[in-house]
């Protein structure tokens, strides 16, 4: 995005008296980092639920509320090692607002 549209959305925004998020410019980049991973992951988990919703389990080990329970962490892992072994680009794209952000204060 162009540098000077996004200050503009920016100037705009805050004009109209609307509330942007905010980072503190002493924000440690490792936990932004590690911040934007996890909204990755969790982006990841919820568009991987769908794969799993009706597989279900064989009788005598499988089924009920536990079986539940472990798929769902089961796929929450999933993410979590996608977007720790690179996923999909969302945690850079959510880095670099994250990083514009700060430079805006």
């Amino acid at each position: 995005m162009d540098t000077r549209l996004h200050s503009m959305d920016m100037q705009t925004a805050m004009s109209q008296g609307t509330a942007l998020p905010t980072v503190p410019k002493t924000a440690d980049l490792e936990k932004m980092r590690e911040t934007a991973q996890d909204f990755e992951a969790v982006f990841l988990s919820q568009m991987l639920k769908p794969m799993f919703q009706n597989l279900t389990a064989e009788a005598p080990f499988g089924g009920g509320a536990a079986e539940e329970m472990w798929q769902s962490l089961m796929v929450d892992e999933y993410g979590k090692s996608i977007a720790k072994s690179g996923g999909i680009g969302i945690a850079d794209a959510v880095m670099s607002e994250m990083l514009k952000l700060q430079e805006v204060q």
